[in-house]
């Protein structure tokens, strides 16, 4: 993904200004104030627009903000509108700029409106319970609230006001100031909700402004000069400057907030307002009762009174009951949800986990990676050490992955060896440096007991790109896993589209061959094996082809990969090798001691897996008629050190008579040291070890190539070199030691028929050609 692509997923930088001309318009108020107000009123009132003037740009902003989502986008942009209204009210007091007891109504109307379009967009959020019951619960208390503030600043408020106050003035302000209260209830409601699409340090900051505009009216009303002066000049300014470092908190945070935000601090407060609300109403009623009833009426309304305190407290011990229960609640479901997401061997996320994380990522429209990780060979270790050891092994690699993850970064296992990494980065070269860092950090010894173990990894790195699911970015990082694993192993390869085309074709590839073994498109040639001292045929090898009716020829380096991939290995093995010992035996049959002794087959390691695999040669062989003398298994390095179960299937065939052949030797790891554990017959090197040997020139070459012809002699073994290409490799090979050979230049694979003809012209001699032996015929 590009930077273009990605600069909107991302917080945008800045943003600050806003709040600073808000802070700087509220500073100078404030100055002004305590300088004794020189000059005239209007320089006080002049912070007010300023300061709401920067909280309607800032809302703007991030209204406009791509990456957050559909709710906090509204929300601000409500917050605009009343910011646009609280704005045209600080220029009406601009313009009138006087110290005036209560509120001019041309003041307080846009105010009001603008509050109450503050209490809409707080409304609008999600909180509390969506039903009926909870609407008429929230609207209950509400109304509570409202009865108990408006009675206070009628009966207490407004009979302070000096003498001479307007009357409309006095109730503007009164309006104002009950909006207020309603307005912080809500916002604390909002505030206080288990999960808030709005950032909840923002919601934090605008509980400021129903602070200040309930103080602000209440000293408009019943304050001195100075304090009046100050709430009046100060109030609208500090509401913008709340607005502006919201906005810039919201701006700066991740476009969602965590999974499980945290509550706000004060909730318990805001749950109380109604109770404090209905005790303060009541001494307000014990307090006009004493003046104006008599002694009979008041011991009534004060038995009433206390009649709703015991019933107060009695809820208030009922809301601490409950708010007990709720934390216990609350604990077991964070419990039940950890171990619900979490990998009950290593503690770490499990896959779960890592889907939902990564999903929110990429809903947020941040950036993210998945490096998914496969331990290389670890079924090998856990078949060699037993599961017990392979269980600490997993463990350990858990904590390296812990202790190699940055901030930020999210490990989880995903099931049997296989690991994961959230990155929340979306540039190839971080991505890389960081799987380069975790596989680093695996590749460091490990301790299991008194054995120490030396272990690798695989990784696939996947960068979500624009309108791709988890599940497609997962599946990403999965296929560039295997393309690591192809490569080699205990590195890390980065996806790229043409990967899954690559799957895509292996697929449909796979699904073909399944076809084409049911309806028999493949066959198999035979490529002659040759005595180089005398140069008559001494052997076969038999090779699979096929002829797809579409694709025409399908070389065996497309087809034999999608089927030891997609396990249709291992009915194509069996195929294979009931025709090659049906097709020697019907040659045993038709030409006696001049057919070949032996066919090589060659067998992949998920056959050697098979529990009945031993079973399945020995009823082939008998049901063909053929000894097990007449049969040789090539198997490579690598199948052989796969584990415990292959290699007791190979002594298992060992015993039982079959030959076995060591196909590809030299290109392993551990060539020498398989041949005093593996009940090897024939060494068969390598191509590549053949290629450029007649010059002479690759000292490297020759050196491997005599140490395995005399390793052979040494050990009693047949040994075998393959791809010989010309009559100089021929010779070179015969004067180390090798005693067969196959190649192009001794005689190319050939159909059955073909090699029939070989056998047919016996005594055949090296580098005869089916397609020679027909003509002659």
């Amino acid at each position: 993904m590009s930077a273009s692509e990605t600069a909107g997923t991302r917080p945008r930088p800045g943003g600050a200004a806003p709040a600073v001309v808000a802070l700087a318009a509220t500073a100078g108020v404030l100055l002004w104030l305590l300088l004794g107000a020189p000059g005239p009123l209007h320089l006080g009132f002049l912070g007010a627009p300023v300061s709401m003037a920067a909280a309607v740009v800032a809302c703007h902003r991030v209204g406009r903000e791509d990456r957050l989502s559909r709710p906090v986008r509204s929300f601000w942009r409500l917050l605009r509108q009343a910011g646009v209204l609280l704005l045209i009210s600080s220029i009406v007091s601009l313009l009138r700029a006087n110290n005036d007891t209560g509120l001019s109504p041309w003041v307080g109307v846009p105010m009001l409106a603008g509050v109450l379009t503050l209490m809409t967009a707080f409304i609008r959020l999600p909180f509390g319970e969506r039903t009926t019951i909870g609407w008429i619960r929230a609207l209950l208390d509400g109304a509570t609230v409202a009865v108990a503030s408006t009675l206070i600043f009628w009966y207490v408020v407004l009979d302070l006001a000096p003498p001479g106050t307007s009357l409309v003035a006095r109730v503007a302000a009164a309006v104002v100031g009950v909006s207020g209260v309603l307005l912080l209830v809500v916002i604390g409601k909002a505030a206080a909700a288990p999960a808030s699409v709005v950032h909840p340090a923002s919601l934090r900051v605008l509980t400021v402004a129903p602070l200040v505009d309930v103080a602000g009216t209440t000293l408009l009303i019943a304050g001195a000069d100075w304090g009046r002066l100050a709430l009046s000049v100060l109030a609208l300014p500090l509401v913008g400057v709340s607005v502006t470092v919201a906005a810039y908190l919201q701006r700066r945070a991740p476009a969602t907030p965590p999974r499980r935000a945290v509550a706000f601090a004060g909730h318990s407060m805001f749950n109380l307002l109604p109770f404090v609300a209905v005790t303060a109403t009541a001494i307000l009623v014990i307090s006009v009762s004493a003046q104006d009833m008599s002694s009979r009426q008041r011991t009534v309304i004060i038995g009433a009174v206390l009649i709703a305190g015991f019933v107060v407290a009695r809820q208030l011990l009922s809301l601490r009951e409950n708010n007990v229960a709720l934390r216990g609640i609350r604990r077991q479901q964070a419990e039940l949800e950890r171990l619900a997401l979490s990998d009950k061997l290593t503690g770490l996320p499990n896959r779960t986990r890592f889907a939902v994380d990564l999903d929110e990522r990429i809903e947020a429209h941040e950036p993210a990676t998945a490096l998914l990780i496969d331990v290389d060979d670890f079924k090998m270790i856990n078949d060699t050490l037993g599961p017990a050891a392979g269980d600490q092994l997993l463990v350990q690699v858990a904590q390296r992955l812990r202790e190699h993850c940055r901030p930020g970064e999210l490990p989880a296992r995903l099931g049997g060896d296989e690991f994961a990494v959230l990155l929340p980065v979306d540039e190839p070269a971080e991505a890389e440096t960081a799987a380069a860092r975790l596989l680093a950090g695996i590749g460091r010894p490990f301790r299991i007991n008194d054995q120490q173990l030396l272990l690798h990894a695989s990784a696939g790195i996947a960068i979500a790109a624009a309108g791709e699911t988890a599940d497609e970015v997962q599946r990403n990082a999965d296929i560039a896993m295997y393309a690591a694993k192809e490569a080699g192993k205990a590195s890390w390869v980065r996806f790229e589209p043409r990967m899954r085309q690559d799957m895509v074709h292996h697929a449909r590839l796979a699904s073909e061959l399944h076809n084409g073994i049911l309806r028999g498109e493949l066959r198999l040639v035979y490529q002659p094996v040759f005595d180089l001292s005398t140069g008559l045929l001494a052997g076969a090898e038999a090779l699979v082809r096929w002829q797809h009716p579409e694709r025409g020829f399908v070389s065996p380096g497309d087809f034999i990969p999608v089927a030891e991939r997609s396990g249709l290995i291992v009915p194509l093995g069996s195929w294979v090798l009931r025709e090659a010992c049906e097709q020697l035996a019907r040659w045993r049959a038709e030409f006696g001691d001049a057919a070949v002794e032996a066919i090589n087959v060659n067998v992949a390691v998920r056959q050697l897996r098979g529990a009945c695999f031993v079973d399945e040669v020995a009823a082939v062989l008998s049901e063909t008629g053929l000894t097990p003398r007449h049969l040789i298994l090539e198997v490579t390095e690598s199948s052989v050190v796969d584990g415990w179960q292959v290699r007791e299937t190979l002594q298992a065939l060992h015993d039982l008579g079959v030959r076995l052949a060591l196909d590809d030797f030299g290109t392993g790891q551990s060539s020498l040291s398989l041949l005093r554990a593996f009940p090897v017959d024939v060494l068969k090197l390598d191509k590549s070890f053949v290629d450029g040997i007649a010059d002479g020139a690759d000292r490297g070459r020759l050196a491997v190539a005599a140490a395995v012809a005399q390793l052979a002699e040494h050990l009693q073994l047949k040994a075998v070199a393959e791809g010989i290409e010309n009559a100089e490799q021929q010779a070179r090979l015969r004067e180390m030691g090798y005693r067969y050979g196959q190649g192009f230049h001794l005689a190319r694979p050939l159909p059955a028929e073909e090699f029939a003809g070989l056998l047919a012209a016996a005594p055949v001699r090296a580098g005869v050609s089916g397609a020679e032996l027909s003509s002659s015929r």
